[in-house]
């Protein structure tokens, strides 16, 4: 009886299994409508003709294989190849190397609305499974207005509220007001934006960046494209940029200015389409093959070590972080023939700065060349081995000072880079070029180091870059005003470090020097920190330069951090930045001997230790709203609360129809200028 028991249930399991079905575990474009059934939101948004890709990874049954796969979209189906793989390489741990990823690349729509798209999957004993989700198509509204030319995007990495509060003071305040409003105080409209990246409420710079250009969320780290299962770095599903858009619809012209490596996540987050924000060599080798797909005219920052071919002194190059696409494996083969890729190449002996100069490029690799530069030429210009050395650093070494007045060499002059342009002359060296496209351009600028410095807990060298910052928003805010034809957005991809603006110091610089020979709490937070009326109003001096004579002021502005790691505190100007380990001589004197991190550069001032809130060395990014602000034709779209997705698609309206909020003439009339 027993043994006939067993039999039945046996057989009952064995025939259960015969009709199990394959199971669908990811489904791309990202939608609720498959992860929760939920219809709303719908988490996918594309313009009219916008390019992306769908994706299906697929899991048989134990022993099968997935035979066949179609994708459909409001029932019909897509008319294009599907590229269907295994995962008996290259997929992420927890596949069976059976599953199967069912992928249709540059599939668009121009059909208004939302839509429902699916995959039915098969495998070889008959049995399908099915799994749908939605997307949206966003139409262009009749325009009350008309179109720009121009898209200029100026991008403070990690600049949140206080930030911009913070260049404000520093730039002058007397019995309440400011002295002179900051460039970006004075734009027409400003909106709050909501920064969440896929798949968490703190996002990174990837997705900060990808958001405001592509209109959809992708993953932290990721950048132009959804995430995906495999494990290659640059064939997830794409998703078409602004950049490549506008090139492909109206022939605009790129330029990336930042000062950070260009292979870094905002600058690439424009042009470049990779899960690995990190692949540095691959990165690059997009923004030079590509270029014929994104109208890149103008790529500047620094980053030279990614150009140099490998056995370069300095240079980084590697095959590990390249890319090339297989042609005979349909996944990526898709790639190159429905995209218009380049195949790319292992080719780490690469001489990129020569391939540039070939083709047509003006380079420069000091402020001199810059100066010297070919408007009528497209412009590489690398001015330093990774990221360039900040505002406070560049200014004292311009003025021929030390480190602040606090003893010892120029820092730039230890990186062996004395000559590096400021971000204002960068963007004005930019839009020279680019006001010669004939159909028009989007830029965007890069503060990079408000960012990297608010990690660093470095105030008054993120206070520096700030200010440097708003100096290149007046250049482009000048620069719409005389056109008349461009749009002009300042924002963030994030805050940075929770920075908090929390008084003003009670003593003077002499008394505070004096105070933390003392050290401790009782010293340095009690004696010093001026909170409310006590905190008064800062005076900082500004030179000739527009920046402060120095930062070490009597009764300076105190800055504290909510999103930070420990780290000692005496509220005086570091005489050095922190060691930066991208630069490929780091480890080399002098710059081996500039501080690890911020508890070993504060370890011996004062002894004031500030505990924090997150693990390891760092301060980290919130998940707090940035403030946009916005000049010139459609500027009043930008009001109100939005999410950085919906930037994408105020951009692309005023560029493809017209603007469409109340006609305003802001880009007509120059702003107020400096009255220094």
């Amino acid at each position: 009886m027993k043994l006939h028991l067993h039999t039945l249930l046996l057989a009952a399991t064995l025939a259960a299994s015969a009709h199990a079905a394959p199971t669908v575990s990811r489904l791309t474009p990202p939608s609720e409508l498959f992860s929760s059934g939920r219809a709303d939101p719908v988490v996918a948004r594309f313009l009219p003709g916008q390019r992306f890709d769908l994706q299906a990874t697929v899991k048989p049954d134990a022993g099968q294989k997935i035979t066949a796969a179609r994708f459909f979209i409001d029932g019909k189906p897509v008319a294009a190849t599907v590229a269907l793989r295994d995962c008996a390489s290259g997929c992420v741990k927890g596949l069976a190397p059976e599953t199967a990823i069912a992928t249709v690349r540059a599939v668009s729509s121009e059909v208004a609305g939302r839509h429902e798209f699916r995959v039915e999957a098969t495998q070889a004993d008959g049995q399908q499974v099915v799994a749908k989700g939605n997307f949206e198509i966003v139409p262009f509204a009749a325009a009350l207005g008309p179109k720009v030319k121009n898209v200029i995007i100026l991008l403070g990495d990690g600049m949140g509220a206080s930030q911009r509060t913070a260049a404000r003071i520093v730039h002058g305040y007397a019995q309440g007001k400011a002295v002179e409003p900051l460039a970006m105080d004075s734009f027409t409209a400003t909106a709050l934006v909501k920064t969440a990246s896929l798949n968490s409420i703190v996002t990174d710079s990837a997705p900060g960046m990808t958001a405001y250009v592509s209109g959809n969320k992708n993953n932290n780290n990721e950048e132009g494209v959804f995430p995906d299962d495999t494990v290659d770095a640059f064939d997830n599903p794409r998703i078409e940029y602004l950049s490549e858009y506008l090139h492909r619809t109206q022939g605009k012209q790129l330029g990336i200015v930042t000062t950070a490596d260009v292979f870094d996540a905002t600058p690439a987050g424009n042009a470049v389409h990779t899960s690995n924000r990190g692949a540095g060599t691959g990165i690059v080798d997009q923004f030079f093959d590509d270029r014929s797909r994104t109208g890149l005219t103008v790529l500047m920052g620094g980053g030279r070590k990614w150009f140099l071919p490998a056995g370069t002194p300095g240079s980084a190059r590697t095959d590990s972080n390249d890319y090339a696409f297989s042609a005979t494996e349909a996944h990526t083969a898709e790639i190159v023939k429905r995209w218009g890729a380049a195949p790319g190449a292992m080719d780490k002996g690469r001489d990129l700065i020569r391939e540039f100069q070939s083709a047509g490029f003006s380079y420069a690799a000091t402020k001199t060349d810059l100066d010297r530069a070919d408007t009528a030429k497209p412009l590489l210009g690398l001015f330093a081995f990774s990221n360039m050395n900040v505002a406070l650093d560049k200014i004292n070494g311009r003025r021929g000072s030390d480190r602040n007045g606090l003893g010892g060499a120029s820092v730039v002059d230890d990186f062996g880079l004395p000559d590096q342009p400021m971000l204002d002359e960068m963007a004005a060296k930019a839009l020279a070029v680019l006001k010669r496209a004939p159909k028009g351009f989007v830029l965007m600028v890069e503060g990079a180091s408000i960012d990297k410095q608010a990690h660093a807990m470095d105030t008054e060298r993120w206070m520096l870059d700030t200010l440097e910052f708003d100096r290149a928003v007046r250049v482009a805010q000048d620069f719409a005003a005389e056109q008349g034809d461009t749009l002009v957005i300042v924002t963030a991809d994030h805050e940075c470090s929770g920075a908090a603006l929390i008084g003003g110091s009670m003593v003077t610089d002499k008394a505070l020097v004096d105070l933390a020979a003392k050290k401790g709490v009782a010293n340095l937070r009690n004696a010093v920190v001026g909170a409310y009326e006590k905190a008064g109003f800062p005076r900082y001096r500004l030179a000739a330069d527009g920046y402060p004579e120095t930062t070490d002021i009597d009764y300076r502005l105190l800055v504290g951090y909510g999103a930070n790691a420990d780290r000692h505190e005496d509220w005086r100007t570091k005489k050095t930045p922190q060691r930066d380990g991208q630069q490929p001589f780091a480890t080399e004197a002098p710059l081996k001997w500039y501080p690890a991190n911020a508890m070993e550069r504060d370890d011996a001032l004062g002894e004031y230790l500030v505990t924090g809130q997150v693990p390891g060395e760092q301060a980290v990014h919130t998940a707090t709203d940035v403030p946009l602000s916005a000049y010139g034709p459609g500027a009043l779209a930008f009001t109100g609360v939005i999410d950085n997705t919906d930037v994408f698609f105020k951009l692309a309206q005023a560029a493809v129809k017209g603007v469409v909020a109340p006609a305003d003439t802001s880009g007509a009339r120059k702003p107020p200028k400096p009255r220094r």
